[in-house]
């Protein structure tokens, strides 16, 4: 009587803390829940004329044997916020709530968190791939076989950017693996499987399309996901995506969910990124990803515009890294890169997949737009390293360092003599020392300093400020208010709808701006 009513209480607390684990507040969840559950599509394992296939078992049979579950347990220090409850001794409660709480009297001393995941064998030899999220911050890492075999695994090496981890097990005899397919092929509306370990269940299949392609969630630099209505859970984090032949084209990361359970949106790393990241983590223990040593932003249409682009496209470089792969002049701010290594830009966010995914040290054709021409320049790139934040070249901030002066500041005494003047709703005037202190502004940074911007004007739309620095404008240096006006007038002449302008901050930040002339 007294062990039923202890397995009863445990069996409904532990449903109440389950419940709890899958609520949210409604925000995207991007966690250790990637897993597949019960699927209703009935697709097959081979693409029959655009119909449904009738089953996956032939499939699947063939691939569960290399899907593991991932299983950490990691020490943690007790928070001992609260008093803990008080049972009688010989209660029938007494050892239930000794275990819950981690024994009377120890709250403050180190208990053990566990955790499940999933994840997937590449080389008979022992090499597992699964997420960062699964493993991270783990003091022994299992990987659970779905024969029941468990095996003390070795965290190989991670990549936080891509949330990819690979661990090695030593096996007694060669493992069943799958292997890496190429997940551009995958057109929106292919079937696919997931394999995985959701809520701790292993060995779950579940059998959707791909809904979409290089999703950007926000999870990091390098966002390209497969978006799948295939059913992920939590625990499922890690587990292979699998094409209808059986090759992996997904590793499960994150889903969206207002409630931590499928609502059919789920999302995988591509094996187009995944696979080369997995290939350094097994050769050399860490990533070893191209840089190219500049900042860049959105191209938008009035800048687009403004450049005599036909359309919004590309990558706008905002700065280049001193000291980096082309801060040789190979590469200037206010160039617009279109094509990397041929790959086109198509928006800026491909500039950073492009660089990260070439050799390090390897000489690439990179297609720009300047001064109003398209040219081809070659550049050399260097290794981003992971602890130069700085350096990345997929943050689009802006870049910091000294701008370099042309000759047309030679004659400043001559600019000092200068008035303010108005223009398209902003009040520019010299940048003198007086104006250096007023706002502010770096010693490094030159240009016209913009003194004043009228509410509502055409500069105000476009967010600039009083003491922002006018540095260029149309890939020209200013060095006096009256070079603005000059070039302001020449850009409407030509027939140009809007004025391109490289804007520094205070600080030597630069960011640019298609300033409307009409």
């Amino acid at each position: 009587m007294v062990n039923s009513l202890r397995l009863s209480l445990r069996h409904s607390l532990a449903t109440v803390m389950a419940l709890t684990l899958i609520g949210g507040s409604g925000a995207p969840a991007l966690s250790q829940t990637t897993a597949p559950a019960a699927a209703t599509a009935t697709p097959a394992p081979a693409r029959q004329n655009g119909a449904g296939p009738a089953s996956v078992a032939d499939l699947a049979e063939g691939l569960l044997d290399a899907v593991v579950n991932i299983s950490t347990s990691q020490s943690v220090k007790s928070g001992g916020n609260g008093p803990q409850p008080v049972v009688p001794d010989g209660s029938p409660f007494q050892e239930f709530f000794d275990d819950f709480f981690d024994g009377q009297g120890n709250q403050q001393g180190n208990r053990k968190v566990n955790s499940l995941g999933s994840g997937f064998v590449i080389d008979p030899s022992g090499y597992v791939v699964t997420n960062n999220h699964v493993i991270e911050g783990a003091d022994d890492i299992e990987v659970i076989f779905p024969n029941g075999n468990k095996l003390k695994a070795k965290l190989v090496g991670t990549d936080t950017k891509t949330d990819l981890s690979v661990l090695k097990v030593e096996p007694k005899a060669p493992l069943k693996a799958v292997k890496f397919g190429d997940s551009k092929q995958m057109r929106i509306g292919d079937w696919v499987m997931a394999i995985g370990n959701p809520f701790g269940l292993g060995g779950s299949v579940t059998v959707g399309i791909i809904s979409a392609r290089g999703r950007n969630i926000n999870a990091g630099p390098y966002d390209n996901f497969i978006q799948t209505d295939a059913a992920i859970n939590k625990g499922n984090s890690g587990g292979p995506l699998f094409n209808m032949y059986g090759d992996v084209i997904g590793i499960n990361t994150a889903i969206i969910s207002p409630s931590g359970g499928s609502i059919g949106i789920g999302f995988a790393v591509p094996t187009e990124l995944a696979q080369n990241v997995v290939q350094q983590l097994i050769d050399f223990g860490e990533t070893r990803r191209g840089w190219l040593g500049v900042r860049i932003q959105p191209v938008t249409d009035d800048v687009a515009e403004s450049l005599g682009l036909e359309s919004a496209r590309g990558a706008l470089v905002s700065g280049v890294i001193k000291g980096g792969p082309v801060d040789n002049g190979v590469v200037k701010a206010g160039d617009v890169i279109l094509t990397f290594d041929g790959k086109p830009v198509k928006e800026m966010r491909d500039l950073p997949l492009a660089v990260a995914e070439s050799t390090v040290g390897r000489e690439v054709d990179v297609v720009l737009m300047r001064d109003g021409k398209q040219q081809t320049v070659k550049v050399t790139l260097g290794r981003l390293e992971d602890s130069a934040d700085a350096g990345d070249p997929s943050d689009p901030a802006l870049a910091e360092g000294e701008q370099q002066t042309p000759d047309a500041d030679a004659d400043k005494g001559q600019d000092a003599a200068e008035g303010p003047v108005e223009a398209f709703g902003m009040t520019i005037a010299v940048l003198d020392d007086e104006q250096h202190k007023a706002f502010k502004i770096a010693e490094s940074v030159e240009g016209v300093v913009i003194t004043a911007v009228a509410p509502g004007s055409p500069a105000a739309e476009k967010g600039l400020k009083a003491g922002e620095v006018i540095v260029e404008v149309a890939q020209d240096f200013m060095a006096s208010p009256s070079d603005v006006t000059a070039r302001f007038e020449a850009l409407k002449g030509e027939g140009r709808r809007n004025a391109h302008m490289m804007v520094a901050g205070a600080n030597g930040e630069l960011r640019f701006v298609a300033l409307p002339l009409e």
